[in-house]
């Protein structure tokens, strides 16, 4: 009895081994497969192969690059997501783009902005109390278009002063840099009136006498040094003394 019960006992162990393994297998399989896919996940999509290689270090470095394309000429409309814009309008018109001007012409931005936000919160009031007694109802649309409205226009005006915007902030960005170039300058000035004083100190407390006299004493010492010393019996020898003249006037000859 013992020795049936031993085999059966065997193979129950070896069977769950086998599903364990298995088990394990498909885990290993699920984690590599999620991990794939976590590193695969990106928020913006890859740029085409074929057109970063043609701008690699090598193909700039060697002048292979293709050359950016050329810049719309003056009057001329590009579209941009299927609306046409011109080139040289930095704000297009709503008529330009089939859009009704709640707007008028000749308006103070300030003032119409403000009207503009209230009539929103009056529409969006609308808009909730239509939902509310009838969701159905053909206002709903007609609130949501008038509202689309309102955000256009305020957007809009808002572009219209983009040009002001970008004018005052390069005033203020050379107001900036004025006032950095002098305070430079003026930093520079002090530094450099402070060298010069220093110098000027520096050349007053120099002895000026003290080295006049150190030159005198040092021309008299080259004077002696250049004459020859004549010892008694030399001096005395007349053969020697034509010698030296003779020797002098050469010098001074050359």
């Amino acid at each position: 009895m013992q020795s049936d019960d031993i085999p059966s006992t065997s193979k129950g162990i070896t069977h769950r081994s086998v599903k364990d393994s298995s088990v394990s297998e498909n885990l290993t399989k699920t984690d590599t497969v999620n991990r794939a896919d976590l590193e695969q996940v990106s928020s913006l999509p890859l740029p085409p192969k074929e057109y970063f290689k043609n701008y690699s270090n090598k193909a700039v470095a060697k002048g292979l690059a293709p050359p950016p394309p050329p810049a719309p000429s003056d009057n001329q409309n590009i579209t941009v997501f299927g609306i046409q814009h011109n080139s040289n309008e930095l704000v297009c018109p709503l008529e330009s783009q089939n859009i009704k001007r709640i707007v008028p012409v000749h308006f103070d931005r300030r003032k119409e902005l403000t009207k503009l936000n209230h009539s929103l919160v009056v529409t969006f009031l609308d808009l909730l109390d239509t939902l509310i007694m009838c969701p159905e109802h053909p206002k709903r649309r007609e609130k949501l278009d008038h509202i689309n409205l309102l955000f256009v226009q305020m957007n809009h005006l808002i572009n219209e002063l983009r040009p002001h915007q970008a004018r005052e902030t390069l005033r203020v960005m050379m107001e900036l840099q004025k006032r950095q170039r002098v305070e430079t300058i003026s930093r520079f000035q002090d530094n450099l009136k402070h060298v010069r004083d220093i110098l000027k100190s520096g050349s007053l407390s120099v002895p000026a006498d003290d080295d006049d006299d150190d030159d005198d004493d040092d021309d008299e010492e080259v004077e002696e040094s250049a004459t020859p010393k004549l010892s008694a019996s030399a001096a005395d020898d007349p053969r020697f003394e034509k010698d030296f003249i003779m020797c002098k006037i050469v010098d001074e000859i050359e």
